[in-house]
């Protein structure tokens, strides 16, 4: 009972007599949903959501984000999950992918430009707190890297191999430092 449920998510009731439901969930096509972020608690025959609070990254937490902005050195990256819990709409954090926390490999001839685009969102981890604005996210993981992106034509591009992606509509190469999805 302790994997994070999302709003809008079904619930799966547990085995045994019936359940009340209680603060957090709602009924829609006749079956049980959650309505906050939080976990399945189960407690004199009510069946609740405990509400999951965001926490600020802290070194080694995994992160998704927006990239920003780019620049030679750097790419600029809007924090919106924390450890796969969302951050509640309006808050966010700064992070930072420095060229030389791209890759493990070869670290001298990373391109941001390259590796990243304005609007792809990225799967990295924290390595430190950085300036009092932002903290420096890797991506020198296989795991780790852009996981959605958009072509220039408007559609969701799919990633070739680690370092391209391809646009379904166009058939148009990419460059970007790709994820490796994790059931491959």
């Amino acid at each position: 009972m302790s994997s994070i449920l999302l709003p809008g998510q079904p619930i799966v009731l547990p085995k045994g007599p019936s359940l009340r439901l209680g603060t957090g969930t709602y009924i829609r096509e006749g079956k049980p949903r959650a309505s906050l972020v939080g976990t399945l608690q189960s407690q004199a025959g009510v069946i609740s959501i405990e509400q999951t609070r965001p926490h600020p990254p802290a070194p080694a937490s995994v992160v998704l984000g927006t990239i920003t902005r780019l620049s030679p050195q750097q790419a600029l990256l809007s924090i919106t999950v924390v450890d796969g819990i969302p951050l509640p709409p309006g808050e966010e954090f700064s992070g930072v992918i420095r060229s030389q926390d791209v890759r493990a490999t070869e670290k001298d001839k990373v391109k941001i430009a390259d590796c990243f685009r304005g609007g792809d969102v990225v799967r990295g981890v924290v390595i430190s707190l950085g300036d009092a604005k932002s903290y420096f996210v890797t991506t020198a993981r296989n795991d780790l890297g852009v996981v959605f992106a958009t072509s220039e034509a408007g559609a969701t591009m799919e990633p070739v191999s680690w370092l391209e992606m391809r646009c379904p509509k166009t058939g148009r190469i990419e460059k970007r430092k790709c994820a490796k999805p994790p059931d491959l």
